[in-house]
């Protein structure tokens, strides 16, 4: 048997920056070794990977939500494994596959009942232009509406529905006939859809930069208001959905039904990219209304046996492993462990979320020293303070989090929904460490705050 990719591996151990500054992205290898992320990771399982040292890091990032399950998860395994070892035919295309009708029927037994169709692609950005063209063509409408400091992709059409400038800058022109309200905002909604012109609203239940919560009554009004106005109404789950923040889709939490649900992420148990559309009926056979126009719209590869595969094993792990109550549990432990912080620390300014979607968001103090230094990280760049916490969280207790978002003080946690009390009490201890050590001034991570406001200035005076 090869061992191409093994011998490849030991061959070229630990040139993973080297190649990378050489050949593919060189800015993203001058952040991690200015953030001091630089850690070549030699194997991974569960929610922990481990260095070439051997030393073992708590991964509250998860692929931005992608190793729901965790790392190399054994169920998955033997799924791909079970489809290798089959010699299955794949990708006939002149065909229609086993396994994507039994992921297709698995998943829609989650939905509401009125979404009775899927079409699979091959990641959630690729979902996202889907559901742009298919609303058009559903609805004869061209306009999309979304909410600001929302994310939904980084194609063309999906940046067309970024909320966030810094993606979409110097990209333009975007896809016309697209524009945003606030989140949280029902009669900004109103007024958008009152002409009767907008295809689809497109919204994140909770919004995945910032960790954003509406209100309780803010999606069951966007539903009455789509219903209203002949609007489709697309939940992006993408990143909180299968299970993420407790519930099976984040839009339970409030009880309404979209016409079109958006998944991803998760769904590929974290190793073949998969991406989905739960749609009604009405949608389906709106675009695919005639036998000339059967391949309108669709995908190379998508509903590949191994992304359906991939697919189906993640679904029986949610459920084997109970995912959606351990993550109901959890996270509400964290987030009252979180509290109970922002109750003693003025930094602090408190905890939200769903789940194990959390962002713990900071603030300018009261008393002046601390009021001094907040003051020099914010004049050097908006937001720099969340890195003096993320930045020790990594270095001193080898924990991998991120900031929720650009410009903002808020970090925000996405573990892998099979976390467990050990690393909840792991977390819990790391922070009170850092976010204490934040009140010393002066103090080693305020000489690290000083630093990065120099590279910040520095940033801004190239």
């Amino acid at each position: 048997m090869s061992t191409y990719i093994a011998d490849l591996l030991v061959e070229h151990s630990g040139e993973n920056f080297t190649l990378h500054e050489e050949h593919l992205n060189t800015q993203i290898v001058r952040v991690l070794k200015t953030i001091g992320y630089d850690r070549v990771y030699t194997h991974a399982k569960g929610p922990y990977l481990y260095d070439q040292d051997d030393q073992e890091y708590l991964d509250l990032l998860s692929g931005f939500g992608v190793y729901a399950m965790g790392r190399n998860h054994p169920t998955v395994i033997q799924a791909l494994r079970d489809v290798l070892d089959n010699d299955l035919p794949d990708m006939v295309q002149m065909d229609v596959s086993l396994l994507s009708g039994l992921l297709a029927e698995a998943l829609l037994k989650h939905c509401p009942p009125k979404l009775t169709k899927m079409f699979f692609c091959n990641s959630g950005t690729e979902a996202v232009e889907a559901a742009i063209k298919f609303a058009r063509y559903t609805t004869k409408r061209d306009r999309v509406v979304y909410c600001e400091h929302g994310y939904h992709g980084l194609t063309l059409g999906a940046l067309s529905l970024n909320g966030e400038n810094v993606f979409r800058e110097g990209f333009g022109p975007l896809l016309p006939g697209c524009a945003s309200v606030p989140f949280n905002d029902l009669s900004a909604l109103e007024k958008a859809l009152q002409g009767r012109d907008v295809a689809a609203f497109i919204v994140e239940p909770i919004q995945g930069k910032g960790v954003n919560l509406p209100d309780d009554d803010y999606l069951p009004g966007v539903q009455a208001l789509c219903q209203k106005y002949g609007t489709l109404f697309v939940a992006d789950e993408i990143q909180c959905g299968l299970g993420r923040t407790g519930k099976f889709w984040a839009i339970e939490h409030w009880g309404v039904e979209p016409d079109m649900i958006l998944m991803a992420k998760a769904l590929s148990g974290g190793f073949v990219p998969v991406g989905g559309v739960a749609m009604t009926s009405q949608v389906m056979e709106a675009v695919f209304n005639r036998m000339d126009r059967a391949v309108v719209h669709g995908s190379t590869f998508s509903k590949n046996n191994m992304a359906m595969a991939a697919g189906l094993a993640t679904l029986k792990i949610i459920e084997d492993e109970k995912l959606i109550e351990n993550a109901a549990k959890i996270g509400g432990e964290l987030m009252s462990g979180m509290q109970s912080l922002a109750d003693r620390y003025e930094l602090f300014k408190g905890v939200r979320g769903k789940g194990l979607m959390i962002a713990m968001e900071f603030g300018s103090p009261k008393s002046l020293s601390l009021k001094a230094a907040w003051s020099m990280l914010e004049a050097a760049n908006k937001g720099l303070f969340s890195q003096m916490i993320t930045i020790p969280l990594f270095k001193n207790h080898r924990i991998l989090s991120q900031v929720a978002g650009h410009g903002m003080n808020v970090v925000k946690f996405l573990p892998p929904l099979v976390i467990n009390e050990r690393d909840r009490d792991w977390i819990l201890g790391a922070l009170d460490e850092v976010i204490g050590d934040c009140h010393k001034v002066p103090g080693s991570i305020w000489d690290l705050g000083k630093t990065m406001a120099g590279h910040a200035l520095k940033s801004k005076a190239g």
